[in-house]
Protein backbone atom coordinates (compact mmCIF):
# COMPACT_ATOMS: atom_id res chain seq x y z
CA UNK A 1 0.00 0.00 0.00
CA UNK A 2 2.92 2.41 0.52
CA UNK A 3 3.70 2.02 -2.92
CA UNK A 4 0.48 2.85 -4.01
CA UNK A 5 0.97 6.33 -2.09
CA UNK A 6 4.05 6.76 -3.19
CA UNK A 7 2.94 7.16 -6.73
CA UNK A 8 0.60 10.33 -6.10
CA UNK A 9 3.24 11.69 -3.92
CA UNK A 10 6.52 11.31 -6.15
CA UNK A 11 7.45 12.33 -9.70
CA UNK A 12 7.89 9.65 -12.37
CA UNK A 13 10.85 9.94 -14.70
CA UNK A 14 8.45 11.29 -17.51
CA UNK A 15 7.33 14.52 -14.82
CA UNK A 16 10.98 15.17 -13.98
CA UNK A 17 11.58 15.44 -17.95
CA UNK A 18 8.65 17.38 -18.89
CA UNK A 19 9.59 19.98 -15.77
CA UNK A 20 13.11 19.78 -16.10
CA UNK A 21 11.99 20.25 -20.45
CA UNK A 22 10.24 23.60 -19.07
CA UNK A 23 12.52 24.98 -16.98
CA UNK A 24 14.89 25.12 -20.26
CA UNK A 25 13.08 25.71 -22.81
CA UNK A 26 10.01 26.98 -21.29
CA UNK A 27 6.87 26.50 -19.62
CA UNK A 28 4.81 26.42 -23.27
CA UNK A 29 6.79 23.34 -24.55
CA UNK A 30 5.69 20.95 -21.25
CA UNK A 31 2.41 20.65 -22.74
CA UNK A 32 3.61 18.63 -25.44
CA UNK A 33 5.71 16.26 -23.74
CA UNK A 34 2.75 13.85 -23.70
CA UNK A 35 2.17 10.11 -23.02
CA UNK A 36 3.41 9.13 -26.54
CA UNK A 37 6.66 11.37 -26.80
CA UNK A 38 7.94 9.40 -23.58
CA UNK A 39 6.22 5.76 -25.14
CA UNK A 40 9.61 4.95 -27.48
CA UNK A 41 11.83 5.66 -24.53
CA UNK A 42 9.81 3.53 -21.79
CA UNK A 43 9.18 1.29 -23.81
CA UNK A 44 5.20 2.60 -22.74
CA UNK A 45 2.29 0.35 -24.73
CA UNK A 46 -0.15 2.96 -23.83
CA UNK A 47 -1.27 5.67 -26.71
CA UNK A 48 -3.37 8.28 -26.15
CA UNK A 49 -6.62 7.65 -27.40
CA UNK A 50 -9.49 8.92 -29.79
CA UNK A 51 -12.28 9.87 -27.36
CA UNK A 52 -14.65 7.46 -27.39
CA UNK A 53 -16.83 9.04 -24.52
CA UNK A 54 -17.93 13.00 -24.51
CA UNK A 55 -19.67 13.11 -21.08
CA UNK A 56 -19.58 11.37 -18.15
CA UNK A 57 -22.46 10.31 -15.51
CA UNK A 58 -20.41 9.42 -12.23
CA UNK A 59 -22.51 7.71 -9.42
CA UNK A 60 -20.52 7.71 -6.51
CA UNK A 61 -21.23 5.17 -3.64
CA UNK A 62 -20.51 7.37 -0.61
CA UNK A 63 -18.96 5.79 2.71
CA UNK A 64 -17.81 2.30 1.12
CA UNK A 65 -19.92 -0.17 -1.04
CA UNK A 66 -19.20 -3.65 0.31
CA UNK A 67 -17.77 -5.06 -3.21
CA UNK A 68 -18.96 -8.49 -1.65
CA UNK A 69 -22.95 -7.80 -1.06
CA UNK A 70 -22.45 -6.23 -4.60
CA UNK A 71 -20.64 -7.35 -7.65
CA UNK A 72 -18.31 -9.46 -6.25
CA UNK A 73 -20.22 -12.16 -5.00
CA UNK A 74 -18.36 -15.32 -4.40
CA UNK A 75 -21.25 -18.32 -3.89
CA UNK A 76 -20.57 -20.52 -0.65
CA UNK A 77 -17.82 -18.60 0.66
CA UNK A 78 -18.20 -18.12 4.57
CA UNK A 79 -17.13 -14.37 3.83
CA UNK A 80 -20.41 -13.87 1.87
CA UNK A 81 -22.88 -14.24 4.90
CA UNK A 82 -26.48 -14.10 3.85
CA UNK A 83 -25.72 -12.61 0.35
CA UNK A 84 -26.66 -15.07 -2.07
CA UNK A 85 -25.62 -14.45 -6.37
CA UNK A 86 -27.40 -14.28 -9.21
CA UNK A 87 -27.26 -15.03 -12.43
CA UNK A 88 -27.26 -11.73 -15.16
CA UNK A 89 -27.88 -11.68 -18.64
CA UNK A 90 -23.91 -11.88 -19.47
CA UNK A 91 -22.58 -15.54 -20.04
CA UNK A 92 -20.64 -16.48 -16.83
CA UNK A 93 -21.54 -13.17 -14.80
CA UNK A 94 -23.01 -12.97 -11.44
CA UNK A 95 -23.55 -10.34 -9.15
CA UNK A 96 -25.79 -9.82 -5.83
CA UNK A 97 -29.23 -10.79 -5.76
CA UNK A 98 -29.84 -7.36 -4.17
CA UNK A 99 -29.37 -6.04 -7.96
CA UNK A 100 -31.87 -8.12 -9.68
CA UNK A 101 -32.34 -5.04 -12.14
CA UNK A 102 -28.90 -4.49 -12.76
CA UNK A 103 -28.45 -8.11 -13.46
CA UNK A 104 -30.85 -7.02 -16.88
CA UNK A 105 -28.06 -4.54 -17.81
CA UNK A 106 -25.23 -6.84 -17.01
CA UNK A 107 -24.26 -6.96 -21.29
CA UNK A 108 -23.87 -2.93 -20.82
CA UNK A 109 -21.33 -3.37 -17.91
CA UNK A 110 -17.94 -4.15 -17.29
CA UNK A 111 -17.33 -4.94 -13.26
CA UNK A 112 -14.09 -3.99 -12.34
CA UNK A 113 -13.13 -6.63 -8.90
CA UNK A 114 -9.93 -5.85 -8.75
CA UNK A 115 -9.65 -2.01 -7.25
CA UNK A 116 -7.19 -1.05 -4.93
CA UNK A 117 -6.92 2.31 -2.29
CA UNK A 118 -4.12 3.77 -0.96
CA UNK A 119 -6.27 4.66 1.93
CA UNK A 120 -9.06 3.18 4.14
CA UNK A 121 -9.98 6.81 5.58
CA UNK A 122 -13.08 8.04 4.71
CA UNK A 123 -12.38 11.90 3.87
CA UNK A 124 -8.93 10.90 2.23
CA UNK A 125 -10.17 7.90 0.59
CA UNK A 126 -13.04 9.88 -1.27
CA UNK A 127 -10.60 12.94 -2.03
CA UNK A 128 -7.99 10.14 -3.33
CA UNK A 129 -10.69 8.90 -5.49
CA UNK A 130 -11.84 12.36 -6.96
CA UNK A 131 -8.40 13.38 -7.84
CA UNK A 132 -5.43 10.70 -8.50
CA UNK A 133 -3.95 12.87 -5.56
CA UNK A 134 -3.50 12.75 -1.54
CA UNK A 135 -5.00 15.32 0.82
CA UNK A 136 -3.34 17.87 1.53
CA UNK A 137 -4.09 21.35 3.67
CA UNK A 138 -1.18 23.36 1.58
CA UNK A 139 -3.15 22.87 -1.95
CA UNK A 140 -6.73 22.00 -3.24
CA UNK A 141 -6.62 19.48 -6.09
CA UNK A 142 -8.84 19.21 -9.33
CA UNK A 143 -11.51 16.71 -10.03
CA UNK A 144 -12.40 14.74 -13.21
CA UNK A 145 -15.26 16.75 -14.03
CA UNK A 146 -12.80 20.19 -13.72
CA UNK A 147 -10.01 18.54 -15.68
CA UNK A 148 -12.32 17.55 -18.57
CA UNK A 149 -13.73 21.43 -18.63
CA UNK A 150 -10.32 22.39 -18.70
CA UNK A 151 -9.02 20.34 -21.67
CA UNK A 152 -12.15 20.38 -23.28
CA UNK A 153 -14.50 23.17 -22.20
CA UNK A 154 -18.29 22.91 -23.05
CA UNK A 155 -20.24 21.47 -25.34
CA UNK A 156 -23.54 23.54 -24.23
CA UNK A 157 -22.30 27.22 -23.79
CA UNK A 158 -25.26 28.13 -22.11
CA UNK A 159 -25.47 25.38 -19.26
CA UNK A 160 -22.85 24.69 -16.60
CA UNK A 161 -20.68 21.81 -17.56
CA UNK A 162 -19.93 20.50 -13.87
CA UNK A 163 -22.85 19.35 -12.13
CA UNK A 164 -22.81 17.74 -8.66
CA UNK A 165 -25.80 16.08 -7.24
CA UNK A 166 -25.57 15.55 -3.74
CA UNK A 167 -22.36 15.21 -1.81
CA UNK A 168 -21.48 18.47 -2.37
CA UNK A 169 -19.42 19.26 1.22
CA UNK A 170 -16.60 16.84 0.62
CA UNK A 171 -16.29 17.15 -3.22
CA UNK A 172 -13.36 18.62 -3.60
CA UNK A 173 -14.09 20.72 -6.70
CA UNK A 174 -12.24 22.70 -9.82
CA UNK A 175 -8.80 22.43 -6.83
CA UNK A 176 -6.90 24.99 -7.97
CA UNK A 177 -8.12 25.96 -11.44
CA UNK A 178 -10.33 28.81 -12.07
CA UNK A 179 -14.06 29.31 -11.10
CA UNK A 180 -15.36 28.48 -14.24
CA UNK A 181 -14.55 25.06 -13.92
CA UNK A 182 -16.00 25.02 -10.37
CA UNK A 183 -19.02 22.40 -10.24
CA UNK A 184 -22.58 23.39 -9.73
CA UNK A 185 -23.76 22.01 -6.16
CA UNK A 186 -27.37 20.55 -6.56
CA UNK A 187 -28.22 19.19 -3.03
CA UNK A 188 -32.19 18.02 -4.03
CA UNK A 189 -32.62 16.56 -7.61
CA UNK A 190 -36.07 17.39 -7.19
CA UNK A 191 -35.95 21.41 -6.62
CA UNK A 192 -33.86 21.76 -9.05
CA UNK A 193 -31.74 25.47 -9.47
CA UNK A 194 -33.29 27.81 -6.92
CA UNK A 195 -33.33 31.35 -7.21
CA UNK A 196 -32.96 31.39 -11.06
CA UNK A 197 -35.79 33.50 -11.56
CA UNK A 198 -36.65 37.42 -11.57
CA UNK A 199 -39.32 39.55 -10.27
CA UNK A 200 -38.59 42.22 -12.81
CA UNK A 201 -39.68 41.93 -16.24
CA UNK A 202 -37.26 41.31 -18.91
CA UNK A 203 -36.56 45.18 -20.02
CA UNK A 204 -36.38 45.98 -16.08
CA UNK A 205 -33.71 43.55 -15.51
CA UNK A 206 -31.63 44.03 -18.77
CA UNK A 207 -31.34 48.16 -17.47
CA UNK A 208 -30.54 47.02 -14.34
CA UNK A 209 -27.76 44.49 -15.10
CA UNK A 210 -26.73 46.91 -18.52
CA UNK A 211 -26.19 49.39 -15.91
CA UNK A 212 -24.46 47.24 -13.40
CA UNK A 213 -22.16 46.23 -16.09
CA UNK A 214 -21.46 50.21 -16.79
CA UNK A 215 -20.81 50.62 -13.46
CA UNK A 216 -18.39 47.70 -13.06
CA UNK A 217 -16.13 48.46 -16.54
CA UNK A 218 -13.42 50.78 -14.92
CA UNK A 219 -13.03 47.92 -12.35
CA UNK A 220 -13.20 45.07 -14.06
CA UNK A 221 -11.22 46.63 -16.94
CA UNK A 222 -8.33 47.18 -14.53
CA UNK A 223 -8.29 44.22 -12.21
CA UNK A 224 -9.47 41.71 -14.54
CA UNK A 225 -6.20 40.42 -14.15
CA UNK A 226 -6.66 38.99 -11.00
CA UNK A 227 -7.68 35.83 -10.59
CA UNK A 228 -10.50 36.57 -7.86
CA UNK A 229 -12.03 39.03 -9.68
CA UNK A 230 -12.07 37.39 -13.11
CA UNK A 231 -13.64 34.13 -11.17
CA UNK A 232 -16.31 36.68 -10.17
CA UNK A 233 -16.89 38.52 -13.41
CA UNK A 234 -17.18 35.02 -15.14
CA UNK A 235 -19.62 33.42 -12.49
CA UNK A 236 -21.88 36.73 -12.66
CA UNK A 237 -21.59 36.46 -16.68
CA UNK A 238 -22.93 32.66 -16.62
CA UNK A 239 -25.89 32.97 -13.96
CA UNK A 240 -27.06 35.68 -16.31
CA UNK A 241 -26.72 33.50 -19.15
CA UNK A 242 -28.18 30.60 -17.78
CA UNK A 243 -31.38 32.67 -16.17
CA UNK A 244 -31.99 33.57 -20.01
CA UNK A 245 -31.78 30.14 -21.43
CA UNK A 246 -34.35 27.65 -22.71
CA UNK A 247 -32.32 24.89 -21.65
CA UNK A 248 -33.20 26.02 -17.79
CA UNK A 249 -35.76 23.40 -18.16
CA UNK A 250 -33.58 20.56 -18.29
CA UNK A 251 -33.09 21.21 -14.22
CA UNK A 252 -37.23 20.79 -14.27
CA UNK A 253 -38.06 17.32 -13.46
CA UNK A 254 -42.18 17.75 -13.43
CA UNK A 255 -41.37 18.10 -17.04
CA UNK A 256 -40.87 14.30 -17.42
CA UNK A 257 -44.26 12.14 -16.86
CA UNK A 258 -44.34 10.42 -13.54
CA UNK A 259 -44.45 7.05 -14.77
CA UNK A 260 -40.63 7.68 -15.77
CA UNK A 261 -39.80 9.47 -12.52
CA UNK A 262 -41.75 6.31 -10.77
CA UNK A 263 -39.00 4.10 -12.80
CA UNK A 264 -35.96 5.58 -11.56
CA UNK A 265 -37.91 5.58 -7.81
CA UNK A 266 -38.41 8.52 -5.81
CA UNK A 267 -35.75 8.51 -3.86
CA UNK A 268 -32.85 11.62 -3.99
CA UNK A 269 -30.37 9.32 -5.80
CA UNK A 270 -33.11 7.63 -8.51
CA UNK A 271 -34.41 11.25 -9.15
CA UNK A 272 -30.24 12.29 -9.37
CA UNK A 273 -30.04 9.45 -12.21
CA UNK A 274 -33.00 11.29 -13.85
CA UNK A 275 -31.89 14.60 -13.92
CA UNK A 276 -28.42 13.27 -14.95
CA UNK A 277 -30.20 12.02 -17.89
CA UNK A 278 -31.29 15.14 -18.86
CA UNK A 279 -28.52 17.33 -18.10
CA UNK A 280 -26.42 14.49 -20.47
CA UNK A 281 -28.96 14.92 -23.03
CA UNK A 282 -28.67 19.02 -22.99
CA UNK A 283 -25.15 18.49 -23.37
CA UNK A 284 -23.71 18.83 -20.33
CA UNK A 285 -20.34 17.24 -19.69
CA UNK A 286 -19.63 15.95 -16.01
CA UNK A 287 -22.60 14.56 -13.95
CA UNK A 288 -21.95 13.40 -10.59
CA UNK A 289 -24.85 11.67 -8.51
CA UNK A 290 -23.57 10.58 -4.82
CA UNK A 291 -25.47 7.61 -2.79
CA UNK A 292 -24.35 7.66 0.65
CA UNK A 293 -24.95 5.72 3.88
CA UNK A 294 -22.62 2.75 2.98
CA UNK A 295 -20.46 2.72 6.03
CA UNK A 296 -21.96 -0.39 7.29
CA UNK A 297 -20.10 -1.05 10.52
CA UNK A 298 -23.15 -2.55 12.21
CA UNK A 299 -26.45 -4.47 10.44
CA UNK A 300 -24.49 -4.53 7.06
CA UNK A 301 -27.30 -7.57 6.24
CA UNK A 302 -30.23 -5.25 6.97
CA UNK A 303 -28.90 -1.89 5.30
CA UNK A 304 -27.02 -2.99 2.15
CA UNK A 305 -29.85 -4.87 0.84
CA UNK A 306 -31.87 -1.32 1.25
CA UNK A 307 -29.22 0.79 -0.37
CA UNK A 308 -29.10 -1.99 -2.77
CA UNK A 309 -32.38 -1.25 -3.99
CA UNK A 310 -32.02 1.88 -4.45
CA UNK A 311 -29.12 1.92 -6.23
CA UNK A 312 -30.41 -0.93 -8.83
CA UNK A 313 -33.56 0.71 -9.35
CA UNK A 314 -31.87 4.11 -10.28
CA UNK A 315 -28.40 2.67 -11.79
CA UNK A 316 -30.95 0.18 -14.22
CA UNK A 317 -32.94 2.73 -15.24
CA UNK A 318 -30.36 5.07 -16.34
CA UNK A 319 -28.40 2.75 -18.51
CA UNK A 320 -31.88 1.67 -19.63
CA UNK A 321 -33.04 4.79 -20.70
CA UNK A 322 -29.30 5.69 -22.28
CA UNK A 323 -29.10 2.49 -24.35
CA UNK A 324 -32.73 2.82 -25.69
CA UNK A 325 -31.85 6.85 -26.10
CA UNK A 326 -28.45 6.12 -28.33
CA UNK A 327 -26.94 8.47 -25.81
CA UNK A 328 -24.54 5.41 -23.96
CA UNK A 329 -22.39 5.26 -27.11
CA UNK A 330 -21.17 8.12 -26.06
CA UNK A 331 -21.81 9.05 -22.81
CA UNK A 332 -19.52 6.84 -20.27
CA UNK A 333 -21.29 6.14 -17.22
CA UNK A 334 -19.18 5.26 -13.93
CA UNK A 335 -20.13 3.89 -10.47
CA UNK A 336 -17.43 3.72 -7.84
CA UNK A 337 -16.45 4.31 -4.14
CA UNK A 338 -13.65 5.17 -1.94
CA UNK A 339 -13.00 1.83 -0.76
CA UNK A 340 -14.76 -1.89 -0.16
CA UNK A 341 -15.81 -3.60 3.39
CA UNK A 342 -13.83 -5.97 4.97
CA UNK A 343 -14.35 -9.70 4.05
CA UNK A 344 -14.33 -10.98 7.81
CA UNK A 345 -18.10 -10.48 9.30
CA UNK A 346 -17.20 -8.14 12.88
CA UNK A 347 -19.18 -8.79 15.76
CA UNK A 348 -21.93 -5.88 14.69
CA UNK A 349 -22.63 -7.59 12.04
CA UNK A 350 -21.54 -5.57 9.78
CA UNK A 351 -18.32 -4.84 8.06
CA UNK A 352 -15.66 -2.18 8.44
CA UNK A 353 -13.35 -0.18 5.85
CA UNK A 354 -11.35 -2.65 3.69
CA UNK A 355 -9.21 -0.66 0.61
CA UNK A 356 -7.46 -4.04 -0.27
CA UNK A 357 -10.06 -5.27 -2.77
CA UNK A 358 -13.02 -3.43 -3.96
CA UNK A 359 -15.12 -3.04 -7.17
CA UNK A 360 -16.02 -0.27 -9.63
CA UNK A 361 -18.17 -0.60 -13.37
CA UNK A 362 -17.94 1.35 -16.73
CA UNK A 363 -20.81 1.16 -19.04
CA UNK A 364 -20.86 2.94 -22.54
CA UNK A 365 -18.68 5.50 -23.43
CA UNK A 366 -16.46 2.84 -25.52
CA UNK A 367 -16.47 0.32 -22.96
CA UNK A 368 -17.29 -3.20 -23.52
CA UNK A 369 -19.89 -4.53 -21.51
CA UNK A 370 -21.24 -7.75 -20.48
CA UNK A 371 -17.87 -8.96 -18.64
CA UNK A 372 -15.80 -8.75 -15.66
CA UNK A 373 -12.13 -7.54 -15.11
CA UNK A 374 -9.43 -8.76 -12.75
CA UNK A 375 -10.34 -10.82 -9.85
CA UNK A 376 -10.23 -11.80 -6.15
CA UNK A 377 -9.36 -14.68 -4.41
CA UNK A 378 -12.05 -17.09 -3.35
CA UNK A 379 -13.23 -14.88 -0.25
CA UNK A 380 -12.91 -11.26 -1.56
CA UNK A 381 -10.06 -10.45 0.58
CA UNK A 382 -7.28 -9.98 -2.20
CA UNK A 383 -6.70 -8.94 -5.85
CA UNK A 384 -5.07 -11.91 -7.45
CA UNK A 385 -5.34 -10.86 -11.10
CA UNK A 386 -5.24 -7.26 -13.25
CA UNK A 387 -5.33 -5.21 -10.10
CA UNK A 388 -6.27 -1.61 -11.04
CA UNK A 389 -5.37 1.06 -8.54
CA UNK A 390 -7.15 4.45 -7.99
CA UNK A 391 -4.78 6.20 -10.34
CA UNK A 392 -5.39 3.51 -12.85
CA UNK A 393 -9.16 3.95 -12.93
CA UNK A 394 -9.41 7.76 -12.98
CA UNK A 395 -6.66 7.39 -16.40
CA UNK A 396 -9.10 4.89 -17.91
CA UNK A 397 -11.94 7.67 -17.93
CA UNK A 398 -9.73 10.76 -19.27
CA UNK A 399 -8.39 7.68 -21.80
CA UNK A 400 -12.60 7.35 -22.41
CA UNK A 401 -12.81 11.44 -22.80
CA UNK A 402 -9.16 11.76 -25.15
CA UNK A 403 -7.45 13.84 -22.16
CA UNK A 404 -4.01 13.99 -23.06
CA UNK A 405 -3.01 11.88 -19.43
CA UNK A 406 0.58 12.96 -19.29
CA UNK A 407 -0.11 16.93 -20.24
CA UNK A 408 1.36 19.13 -17.34
CA UNK A 409 -0.70 22.08 -15.86
CA UNK A 410 0.61 23.99 -13.24
CA UNK A 411 -0.75 24.93 -9.72
CA UNK A 412 -0.46 28.77 -8.75
CA UNK A 413 2.86 27.68 -6.55
CA UNK A 414 4.15 26.19 -10.01
CA UNK A 415 4.25 22.86 -8.93
CA UNK A 416 3.08 20.08 -12.06
CA UNK A 417 0.54 18.16 -11.66
CA UNK A 418 -1.31 15.72 -14.04
CA UNK A 419 -4.77 14.18 -14.92
CA UNK A 420 -4.44 11.33 -13.14
CA UNK A 421 -0.73 11.17 -12.07
CA UNK A 422 1.13 8.36 -12.51
CA UNK A 423 -1.81 6.02 -13.65
CA UNK A 424 -2.16 3.87 -16.65
CA UNK A 425 -5.52 3.54 -18.18
CA UNK A 426 -6.59 -0.25 -18.27
CA UNK A 427 -7.01 -0.47 -22.48
CA UNK A 428 -8.39 -3.91 -22.18
CA UNK A 429 -11.47 -2.28 -20.80
CA UNK A 430 -12.26 -0.65 -24.54
CA UNK A 431 -11.11 -4.01 -26.49
CA UNK A 432 -13.60 -6.94 -27.27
Amino acid sequence: MKSLLNRSNEMSRRTFAARTASTLLGVGMAPALTRSAFAAREGSHVKQAVATAKRVIYLYMSGGMSHLDTFDVKPGAETMGPTKAINTNADGVQISEYLPRLAKQAHNMAIINSMLSASGAHEQANYLMHTSYALRGTIKHPAMGAWLLKFQDRLNPTLPGNIVIGGGSRHPGGGFFEGKFQPLLINNPERGLQNVTTRFKDEDFDFRYDLSQELAGEFRQRYQGIKGVRAYTEMYDDAVTLMKSADLKAFDLTEEDDKVRDAYGRTTFGQGCLLARRLIENDVRFVEVTLGSWDTHTSNFVRTPQLCDTLDQGFAQLLSDLENRGLLEDTLVVLTSEFGRTPKINQNVGRDHYPQAFSGIMAGGGVVGGRRFGKTDETGAKVIEDPVTVFDFNASIGYALGLPLDQILYSPTKRPFTVASDGEPVTKLFAA
